[in-house]
């Protein structure tokens, strides 16, 4: 077994995650509210989320229960990326950065495949790298995700939005986005911090940082 985890700087992955929650369909909805009422650790509606990216932001950095902590469940971002963290030079698990990915598809997906030990003929790797740029995905929504149309208004072409960066420059609160960075200080060492924000091209193979 092996795995691979794809980290992204918190502030965008926030972003990423409120174009979804904003954009789910009525009934997606319903749904969730259900198993939500349902569910005795809940026993509520499932949270609606402001159509407002930097409303949600704020109730992302300072609500466990929007930030994913449910509990016990110690799902929040933090969390999670520090149980990678910890973990990131067992031989069976690679760390992979949104960064990366977009600054090198090439060099990412071949860094994959060796992990994998995918032996990928030469012939294939430019329609495999073709195929896996986010102008692709998104033109191709259809085929690969086609249970995006039952969750998300706009179906797959809502669920692959935009694909950037930086986005919550211009949408949060100033003094949410100093929460954030305090948060960082307190929850990463000075390694992950610096991989999380900027990926391998900048920070260096997590495997080779300092706890």
């Amino acid at each position: 077994m092996k795995y691979l985890h794809v980290a992204r700087d918190g502030r965008d992955a926030c972003m990423s995650l409120h174009n979804h929650l904003c954009n789910l369909t009525p009934d997606a909805l319903l749904r969730f509210d259900a198993i939500s009422r349902d569910d005795p650790q809940f026993g509520d509606p499932y949270p609606h989320v402001p159509d407002d990216a930097g409303a949600y932001f704020h109730d992302w950095i300072t609500d466990d229960e929007v930030n994913g902590d449910f509990g016990d469940s110690a799902a929040s971002f933090f969390s999670v990326e520090n149980s990678f963290w910890a973990e990131r030079r067992r031989s069976n698990l690679l760390l992979v950065h949104y960064n990366d990915l977009k600054a090198d598809r090439v060099g990412e997906m071949r860094r994959i495949a060796d992990f994998l030990e995918a032996d990928v003929p030469g012939s294939l790797w430019p329609g495999l790298v073709e195929a896996a740029s986010f102008e692709s995905m998104k033109r191709d929504g259809d085929a690969l995700i086609p249970f995006a149309h039952q969750l998300f208004e706009g179906g797959p072409a809502r669920f692959l939005n935009k694909g950037t960066n930086g986005r919550w420059h211009d949408l949060v609160a100033s003094e949410d986005l100093a929460r954030y960075e305090a948060n960082v200080r307190s929850a990463f060492s000075p390694a992950l911090a610096r991989w999380i924000e900027h990926g391998r091209s900048v920070a260096g193979d997590p495997r080779d940082l300092p706890d």
